[in-house]
């Protein structure tokens, strides 16, 4: 078995508070980062810029179409206009009537493109209403998407401060701490995810589980400077005569 002093194994046990308390703020770490809002409100506003985006692209179709239709009733009526400038002029009677007649046609012309138009006018007014509701939407969600984001930030800042306190203060406490042994918890911990606890009147409290009286025959029967496992959980086991 490896060895070192006994008051040095009992340091090991500040060293797995040290630990165990930056493992908490790793967990503390993946679970604000995987906060299930984030995905919530991601789904929101992507929901609510397709839908303003389908709203725009609506309302600018309808307000090209309306630029058409505006276009077709100018185009007649200047056609109209012409017309009635060569009616005024006078001249042969058949051209008189030809031009009566073209004047008319024109005219119901004017009067269906005025009726499209009044449609698409009609039709534009709900469309921006619709525009206008979407971006609404539009605006809350992002509110509500940075809001968050900036809560989870603010907290995600709070914990990296926080660790990177208890990593200085576990570097200053493991150089107190013989560096073999160390080396041997490191590992241990590294492997079984806990590197050091007590036994505790035949209990280990790395796996929370009374030994067995074999296994604690054992570990009593070993040198105080003797580095024991825990056959449960792999942890190696701080004694004391105070805990046994």
């Amino acid at each position: 078995m490896p060895k070192a002093p006994a008051v040095e194994q009992l340091k090991l046990l500040g060293l797995q508070t040290l630990d165990a308390r930056l493992h908490a703020l790793d967990v503390r770490r993946r679970s604000l980062e995987a906060d299930p809002r984030l995905a919530t409100t991601a789904a929101d506003l992507a929901a609510a810029t397709t839908a303003a985006r389908a709203a725009d692209g609506a309302v600018a179709a309808a307000e090209a179409e309306l630029a058409t239709s505006e276009a077709r009733v100018a185009a007649v009526s200047e056609r109209i206009a012409k017309d009635e400038q060569r009616l005024y002029a006078g001249g042969l009677s058949k051209d008189l009537e030809a031009l009566q007649k073209d004047i008319a046609g024109l005219t119901a012309r004017k009067s269906d493109l005025e009726d499209t138009e009044l449609e698409i006018l009609e039709r534009l007014d709900v469309l921006r209403q619709e525009q206008g509701v979407t971006s609404q939407a539009l605006a809350t969600a992002e509110t509500a998407r940075a809001a968050l984001r900036g809560e989870l930030d603010a907290q995600l800042a709070e914990v990296a401060g926080e660790r990177a306190r208890i990593a200085a203060e576990r570097a200053g406490f493991a150089s107190g701490v013989d560096s073999g042994l160390v080396a041997v918890y490191e590992k241990t911990l590294a492997k079984n995810g806990v590197g050091a606890a007590r036994l505790f009147h035949g209990t280990s409290e790395g796996s929370g589980m009374a030994l067995s009286p074999g296994d604690l025959a054992t570990i009593r029967s070993a040198a105080e400077d003797e580095i024991v496992f825990c056959p449960d959980s792999g942890c190696i086991l701080v004694r004391s005569p105070e805990w046994s």
